[in-house]
């Protein structure tokens, strides 16, 4: 096949970026929330959230989670300090959780060391 000799010097770099972009995307992933509990007791709530991420080990992980309100308020935050390599999905809970009289629902969204916040919150109703 025949090829001019400013495409032979375009395709290396081409190729190169693809294979680059395909190998960076097919990498990034963000924690999934597979489910949601929650149950109040007294003025507070425990949140029990499950989660799926395909940690690597300390260096990339599923790390946090967070409630907040429709208004954006964060009410609660969770930490997860180490990866659960050979445990997926897994829950954690947060209890203690704070929510203002009127709220029906919150927003749950997960967070990876590597890749930042989940884009898409969980939204859960509350049954009050």
């Amino acid at each position: 096949m025949w090829q001019s000799a400013a495409m032979r010097k375009f395709m290396p770099t081409a190729l190169l970026a693809a294979a680059v972009f395909q190998a960076g995307t097919a990498v990034a992933e963000v924690p999934t929330i597979e489910g949601v509990r929650a149950d109040a007791l007294g003025g507070a709530w425990t949140f029990s959230v499950t989660l799926r991420h395909p940690d690597t080990g300390w260096d990339h992980y599923a790390d946090g989670w967070e409630i907040r309100a429709p208004d954006g308020t964060r009410l609660g935050y969770r930490e997860l300090v180490h990866p659960h390599v050979d445990e997926q999905p897994f829950t954690r809970s947060l209890s203690g959780v704070r929510i203002p009289a009127g709220i029906g629902y919150v927003l749950i969204r997960a967070h990876c060391k590597v890749d930042g916040w989940s884009t898409r919150p969980f939204r859960f109703d509350l049954e009050r």
